[in-house]
């Protein structure tokens, strides 16, 4: 009798704990029908108050003609504030860059996921950086702004942790962070109108990064503990979890750990997120397809969701000089528009676009520059009689087609506001 007691006393106080961390739904219930981009937010500017320089923007200590790690310029001019480089336009002027630490870009930005129809962003979060000082500040600002302005402009917001980097036994760092952010910024208890993404009537966490053959210094066992407290924990879990596994998970392929305790860990979450950047180009896309039919149907069978990724194009020229410039290119949004309609074809019911701003690997979707500098370092432009504002419009267009919203349709959609 005791025995029975005690465990309905320790349910009470776990669905009490759960409770008070986290509201009980949201105005996004669900990932099913959305289109949600990844958010890096890590670029800084000397003179924005985080004191991390050209943080992302510097490549080898250095941050001049000749040495910078984006392939892809941002177009600043709707920035209320933006900060001057050492770069030079064909005419001689100044060329300015944003920061991701000022507010008033992470508000353009999130105007702009409104304005186009991109349903929200999952804010990165890599482990390594978060732990202390001015990485976890600027981290920690980005994310609030990120939410203030999620609600305000009403997007759906997630975190996503990249475990990239993180040592063995490094999950209860994750762990730290999770509750920290729970209480400095209540992320998952703003009342049941708020824009945290709920997944399976739970607010869903992705954590990114497992299964990898890549050399990493932790494994399964770290990522079994931290999908078990984001789940069981009786305060701080209670959480739906997206895994970002590698592109061949399933049959365990040339990127992915030899060992089949991983789709154990798969059929423990709500959803699987296998990465596809620079797996393939156009053309061999069609024959990739048949990858994503063949996952979706593993999923189906274990009871779990399935996220594809789709990117625009990848370049890190800039970053990595002996890669060639616009190296799985773009073709004026056909690549980008074939994956869309592929993953839908495939039965996807939700996508993930690699990214909302990563100008670094050349992925980002955000306006780039019509104009961006010249000289020592050399920049790919969203091709000519392309506005720059293109792919946020199709990252739209994809939404209200998966949601059926507007007829499916394999032409790529014309551009409509010319910039």
């Amino acid at each position: 009798m005791k025995k029975q007691v005690f465990s309905i006393l320790l349910l009470l106080v776990c669905a009490v704990g759960y409770a008070q961390k986290h509201s009980k739904t949201s105005a996004f219930k669900s990932y099913k029908g959305l289109v949600m981009a990844g958010y890096q937010g890590w670029f800084n500017a000397p003179g924005d108050g985080a004191g991390r320089w050209w943080n992302h923007y510097v490549s080898h200590g250095k941050f001049e003609p000749g040495y910078t790690n984006i392939d892809i310029w941002p177009d600043v001019s709707e920035y209320k504030k933006t900060y001057l480089s050492p770069f030079k336009h064909a005419d001689g002027t100044d060329a300015y860059l944003y920061s991701s630490y000022d507010s008033s870009s992470v508000e353009t930005h999130f105007k702009w996921m409104q304005q186009y129809g991109v349903d929200g962003v999952f804010v990165q979060r890599f482990i390594g950086d978060v732990q202390r000082g001015r990485g976890r500040n600027h981290n920690d600002v980005v994310l609030g702004n990120a939410l203030k302005y999620s609600e305000k402009y009403h997007r759906a917001i997630s975190v996503m942790y990249d475990l990239s980097g993180m040592q063995a036994g490094g999950d209860s760092l994750v762990i730290k962070d999770w509750k920290h952010l729970i209480d400095s910024l209540k992320l998952t208890n703003r009342g049941n109108k708020q824009t945290w993404l709920y997944h399976n009537g739970k607010p869903l966490v992705a954590v990114w990064g497992v299964g990898f053959n890549d050399g990493r210094r932790y494994g399964l066992a770290e990522a079994e503990r931290i999908i078990n407290f984001l789940k069981n924990d009786p305060v701080y879990g209670g959480c739906a979890i997206l895994l970002g596994v590698p592109t061949y998970w399933r049959d365990f392929g040339s990127d992915t750990e030899k060992d089949p305790h991983l789709h154990d860990l798969l059929r423990k979450v709500d959803i699987v997120h296998p990465w596809f950047v620079g797996r393939f180009n156009e053309d061999a896309y069609p024959k990739f397809q048949a990858r994503i039919v063949d996952d979706i149907a593993w999923c189906k069978a274990n009871k779990v969701d399935y996220v594809p990724t789709v990117f625009p194009g990848f370049s890190w020229h800039n970053m990595n000089p002996r890669a060639p410039q616009n190296q799985i290119p773009r073709n004026r949004g056909h690549f980008y528009w074939k994956q869309i309609c592929g993953a839908i074809n495939s039965g996807a019911g939700m996508l993930y676009i690699a990214m909302f701003d990563e100008v670094d690997e050349g992925t980002a979707i955000l306006k780039a520059s019509k104009n961006p500098p010249v000289g020592l370092s050399t920049f790919v432009n969203y091709e000519v009689g392309i506005p720059n504002d293109y792919y946020l419009y199709l990252t739209g267009y994809a939404a209200k087609m998966l949601r059926k919203q507007v007829p499916f349709t394999s032409d790529v959609p014309l551009p409509v506001n010319h910039k």
